[in-house]
């Protein structure tokens, strides 16, 4: 999905932030419900990783005395035939291929978790 211009501009996964209390998994399934009408079951597909703020200033402001942002990664199947509802946070989506995803995303950790799918 494509963020729209106030949200940075580039291609990037459903993502979100945890809300008080919740785990991953269940941030996982809010957002992608929130961000594209999909309800589903995610299954993790790896470790949560990290990104370093150093090299992002503009995010450094929206997450005050932070130096990394802790990510959790998921995997869901969508029906055949579904399409995503965006919510305002995007403006554009596109179904592709592996690698033309991986050429589209902005951030190197979802391109390398890409790459080992």
């Amino acid at each position: 999905m494509h963020r729209v211009p106030s949200g940075g501009a580039y291609w990037h996964g459903v993502a979100g932030g945890l809300e008080e209390g919740e785990s991953y998994a269940q941030a996982a399934v809010r957002e992608l419900y929130e961000e594209t009408g999909l309800v589903a079951e995610p299954t993790e597909l790896a470790e949560p990783f990290a990104y370093p703020l150093d090299e992002e200033p503009g995010y450094r402001a929206l997450f005050p005395g932070v130096d990394r942002v802790v990510v959790g990664t998921f995997l869901v199947e969508a029906p055949a035939g579904w399409e995503p509802t965006l919510n305002d946070e995007h403006d554009e989506y596109r179904w592709c291929a592996r690698d033309e995803a991986i050429a589209l995303l902005r951030w190197p950790e979802p391109k390398a978790l890409l790459r080992t799918l």
